[in-house]
């Protein structure tokens, strides 16, 4: 008997009792216990580090450095939105990650409000900048009505997302000075990059004997650097220089793998998100009226999988363009079926649950009794299937840059790949082993992390263990 319990019974008060963990917390600790998914987590949490700090990691330009007595940091000078936009995410959600007092959904809706808030205010400098380019490409009227589309959503956002967060006054003073702090550094220090990037500029001047102080990236390379002025720097094998060797242009691997961890993670996640969105939309209706409706998706389900996702991808390349963003649709939209056939049989079976009887007694909206009760007791197979979707859509990516129609000066697993094999027959193995290795990992750690999750989600495997 330990002291705290004997002087409960002593004074005969009663110990605090435990609190009760959700089953969302239940099913995290049961899939981390396996070591393949402790491991596949390991590999993912790489991932994202190497897609959120990777102008940190692998860049070119000093992280600080002093050229003729003036201090700067060039590596800030020549970050994009998208790296302080991800910048942003990540730390808010680390934080958020320690606070305790909130629910998921109340973080994820601290996360899109920031979202909301920080995007504009990244791209500003940018479209004033080259607004002129893109009516010159895309019209006056196209851009003026996409700006106000994106612009509205986002003020909308902005408005409505604080009025459904329940947060305390302290809470929200802080969020507030938070998202100040945000805005004030964006603003006075606007992300706008130079339009002509020149790689090796503070080289030339550290070998010219004008940089004074330099601390450059642990990688001091950038993905598209293509050491212009060393000639002889095209498919280097792999030394204390370039760790993983230099592809066919003579731009160092491993910064082209760190920064190609974005566009996989990027790939994976928006477009298994928009097939859930789709899938869970379509396949609820379908499920709770069933009928001719059930009947109707059932025909629309069938039209969908019978188009080939990697000949839609060649075909809308061929016609629009290559375009990360019209990657993510096209995968995202053509895969959504499975996830609408899984919550389609979830919502056959619990239709006609007490539960919903009740909410439909209560005179409860549709679209609260399809998403607000129905769907989080539909969502065990999505969840489970949506690590497949994600190792799915970038096998999907590596396969298209493989065939050379992948993204234009981007770094990608798949176009490293493609360069293995160049003219003439020839074979070089570091461009064969290092993206393969990564394009398998990162698929079998997401089937890992699925398997484990399943096993979790099982309710007989949950009873036997706890028998």
């Amino acid at each position: 008997m330990t002291s705290s319990t004997a002087t409960s019974v002593m004074t005969g008060a009663k110990a605090p009792a435990a609190r009760p963990r959700s089953l969302m917390a239940i099913v995290l600790r049961d899939t981390v216990s396996q070591l393949g998914a402790r491991l596949a987590v390991a590999w993912i949490g790489l991932l994202i580090l190497g897609a959120v700090f990777g102008p940190f990691i692998a860049n070119s330009f000093p992280l600080i450095a002093r050229v003729d007595g003036r201090w700067e940091s060039p590596m800030w000078r020549y970050l994009v939105p998208t790296d302080v936009v991800l910048l942003v995410v990540f730390i808010a959600t680390i934080i958020l990650c320690g606070v305790r007092q909130m629910t998921v959904p109340v973080k994820v809706g601290i996360v899109i409000w920031l979202l909301a808030l920080v995007i504009p205010l990244a791209l500003w400098a940018v479209l004033a900048r080259d607004l002129s380019w893109y009516r010159h490409e895309y019209g006056t009227g196209l851009v003026v009505i996409s700006l106000g589309v994106a612009f509205g959503l986002d003020l909308a956002v902005l408005v409505l997302v604080p009025l459904k967060l329940p947060l305390s006054s302290r809470q929200w003073t802080i969020l507030g000075l938070f998202a100040a702090a945000l805005t004030g550094i964006l603003v006075l220090h606007p992300v706008k990059p130079p339009t002509t990037i020149i790689y090796d500029q503070y080289r030339e001047l550290g070998r010219a004997g004008r940089m004074q102080f330099s601390l450059p990236a642990p990688v001091p390379y950038s993905p598209t650097d293509r050491l212009r002025d060393q000639p002889d720097a095209q498919l280097l094998a792999p030394d204390t220089r370039h760790w993983m060797g230099t592809e066919i242009n003579g731009a160092d691997v491993f910064s082209r793998m760190i920064h190609a961890s974005r566009v996989a993670l990027a790939i994976g996640f928006i477009a298994t998100g928009i097939a859930i969105v789709a899938g869970c939309a379509v396949g609820g209706v379908m499920g709770y009226f069933s009928g001719r409706v059930d009947m109707l998706g059932m025909r629309l389900l069938e039209i969908f999988e019978a188009i080939p996702t990697l000949f839609l991808l060649i075909s809308c390349v061929a016609f629009f363009g290559r375009s990360l963003y019209l990657v993510m649709v096209i995968i995202g939209l053509t895969s959504w079926s499975g996830y609408a056939r899984f919550v389609r049989a979830e919502f056959l079976r619990l239709r006609n649950q007490d539960f919903v009887l009740a909410a439909i007694a209560a005179g409860l909206p549709l679209r609260s009794v399809l998403f607000r009760h129905m769907l989080p007791n539909g969502l065990v197979p999505v969840l489970v299937s949506a690590s497949f979707g994600v190792a799915s859509a970038i096998l999907s990516e590596s396969v298209l840059s493989f065939l050379g129609l992948g993204l234009i000066d981007e770094p990608s697993w798949g176009d490293l790949l493609n360069q293995a094999t160049g003219q003439g027959g020839t074979f070089t193995w570091w461009l064969a082993v290092f993206p393969g290795l990564a394009i398998f990992l990162t698929v079998f750690s997401y089937n890992l992390i699925g398997e484990a999750l399943r096993d979790a989600l099982d309710p007989k495997l949950r009873d036997g263990a706890s028998d």
